[in-house]
């Protein structure tokens, strides 16, 4: 209710005064932070922010068709692909340059290229139990939220300055911001259309963690035989959902009355779990995990970062 309330108020404003309502939530559930420690709330918020969430971004499905998609052409899928490979090749080399463990460089550097903090839990499942492994996990989800909601906020300022098209500003937004709500906020707060781009391209990085959990199990199948191997993590639900929607939509099959009520009911639900992960966000805790851990998912993100930019400079993206 308090997420709910939050998605009203905020909307309201967005309405009447001007301005992006999902970033209008951001700030004000960041404001209510102290609920987030609150056991009464904490259930409630949980559930906006994951599933909640899960259920917008599958309902976008119903706004993008297959003609779309192929317009953009293999340009994102590359982009995608080699800022997987490069980042978490990075995180492992600055890792041991920075004299810390190279499953923490393996593990930022994938939830970073991948898709924040599910890309850490996923990955951290898989990965060898060790004194450290818990608390490495933990610094990584605070971590790659905190820079991912930062990313939010000043990402959309970036792409106004370069003076990026609806397009190469989606491909941008999808392919460096960590978390999928924020991309989905970050993009929406442009245009329909970098919404749009956006939102697939990160769902492209999304699908890439099955290939990055399969490759993190065949590095630690040895450790994973000593301690005895868990689930692998399947293919997102919300992800599935998604590309079925967009499936379902390109054959027409969906009526024009039930697009626009999915559309809104998506709408609703990410504004609802934008101010979730509003309360969820705090600062402080980013200052207690250590400089180093810090420094090396900074480097990660600023790397993705010029990636792409250098992608969409020349032109690779759009291919």
């Amino acid at each position: 209710m308090i997420c709910i309330t939050i998605a009203l108020a905020t909307t309201f404003i967005a309405d009447h005064y001007g301005g992006p309502t999902l970033l209008y939530a951001l700030l004000f559930g960041m404001t209510l932070h102290f609920l987030s420690e609150e056991g009464r709330c904490l259930a409630g918020v949980e559930f906006a922010a994951k599933k909640v969430l899960r259920l917008g971004v599958a309902l976008l499905g119903v706004r993008i068709t297959i003609e779309q998609v192929a317009e953009l052409g293999i340009g994102p899928v590359l982009t995608v692909v080699c800022g997987v490979m490069l980042t978490i090749a990075l995180g492992a080399v600055l890792a041991r340059l920075m004299g810390l463990d190279r499953d923490m460089g393996l593990l930022t550097g994938g939830s970073v290229a991948i898709c924040g903090a599910s890309a850490a839990l996923a990955l951290s499942a898989v990965m060898p139990r060790h004194a450290s492994h818990e608390r490495n996990t933990i610094m990584t989800v605070v971590g790659v939220t905190t820079l991912s909601t930062m990313a939010m906020v000043t990402y959309p300022l970036i792409v106004g300055v370069l003076g990026l098209s609806d397009t190469d500003a989606g491909i941008f937004l999808g392919g460096t911001i960590h978390d999928v709500a924020q991309v989905v906020g970050a993009g929406y707060m442009i245009s329909e259309g970098t919404g749009d781009v956006s939102t697939f391209v990160k769902l492209l990085r999304v699908a890439m963690l099955v290939p990055a959990v399969l490759v993190f199990m065949f590095l630690f199948r040895r450790h994973r035989h000593e301690e005895g191997s868990g689930k692998v993590p399947m293919l997102p639900g919300f992800l599935v959902a998604f590309v079925a929607l967009v499936i379902v939509n390109s054959l027409g099959w969906i009526p024009p009355m039930v697009t626009e009520g999915f559309t809104d009911l998506s709408r609703w639900c990410l504004v609802t779990a934008i101010a979730a992960l509003g309360i969820k966000t705090s600062f402080q805790k980013l200052a207690v995990v250590g400089w180093k851990p810090v420094i090396l998912m900074v480097a990660e993100t600023v790397f993705l970062l010029l990636l792409v930019l250098a992608f969409i400079h020349f032109d690779l993206a759009s291919l």
